[in-house]
């Protein structure tokens, strides 16, 4: 079973449940911790081979990685705690891992809110997915991922996300990147689906006006989606929840706390919220 910690509120019935992305670790939640636990049941996650969750030795003998099983990971944990239903907040590859749960569970699943989501991957995207695929067994797997991290995270504000992922990154053996990095490169059909499938969960997306990579796709995915809401935080690149966590925890957890928000309420956050950016900024 995946490694996790719980943070159980004395009066609260509402669990959240934190799903970090791919190389990462749920230490990368530590700046929401704090806040979410005075008012929600916490549990934060390692997946497979990340943090304190080591491969089993099942894992030693199965190269083989999929969706499904990684999301089975999570399921196991919920249904072990005996969590009847959860709010799930994921970013970056986690945000998939979240979409497919609820695709797969429903009944799980309260609503989500994805950070950095992943939703289709572009030119830029897929070039570097091929030229990972060439250097792979070349280049040690670092370099790869301080190079991808550049990518997704090039700006001076963007610093801290990387330095994050990259220093969790480092507890990763070479054969387990290498098996999530496989995971990556066959995620097209999934999101194809996801992109198509207009779920009746409450989901927000919270992206950064900087998340070139990946913006896009959420921003029409949300113009066809009933259920979908979009909370764009300027000045901000892909991973939400470390560059921006007053912003983020603020409206996040006001969003968990009422999840019957319209997208004109989620618009008219938005636009508070630029309007303290630009007093920020001047």
């Amino acid at each position: 079973m995946l490694d996790y910690t719980t943070y159980v509120h004395k009066d609260a019935v509402t669990w959240v449940t934190f799903v970090h992305g791919a190389g990462g670790s749920s230490s990368i939640w530590h700046k929401q911790v704090r806040e979410f636990r005075k008012h929600f049941n916490v549990l934060l996650l390692d997946l497979r081979g990340h943090g304190k969750s080591k491969p089993s030795l099942k894992d030693a003998f199965n190269d083989k990685y999929t969706f499904d099983s990684i999301t089975d990971d999570i399921v196991e944990v919920i249904r072990y705690l005996d969590i009847k239903k959860s709010h799930f907040v994921g970013i970056s590859l986690g945000t998939i891992l979240i979409r497919n749960l609820a695709e797969r569970n429903p009944e799980l699943v309260e609503s989500m809110v994805l950070g950095g989501a992943i939703l289709k991957l572009g030119f830029r995207s897929q070039v570097l997915m091929k030229l990972g695929v060439v250097f792979k067994s070349i280049i040690p797997y670092l370099w790869l991922y301080r190079f991808f991290a550049f990518v997704i995270m090039p700006h001076r504000n963007h610093k801290e996300s990387r330095l994050l992922f990259v220093r969790e990154a480092k507890k990763l053996y070479q054969k387990e990147f290498l098996r999530w990095f496989r995971l990556t490169s066959e995620i097209n059909p999934l999101l194809r689906f996801f992109r198509s499938a207009d779920i009746k969960i409450p989901t927000l997306y919270v992206m950064g006006g900087e998340d070139y990579l990946f913006l896009p796709a959420v921003k029409k995915a949300v113009q066809t989606h009933a259920n979908s809401s979009l909370l764009l935080i300027e000045y901000c690149g892909h991973v939400v929840n470390v560059e921006q966590p007053k912003i983020f925890n603020s409206l996040v957890i006001n969003y968990i706390s009422d999840v019957s928000w319209e997208p004109i309420m989620v618009q008219e956050a938005m636009k508070q919220e630029k309007q303290r950016q630009l007093k920020v900024v001047t």
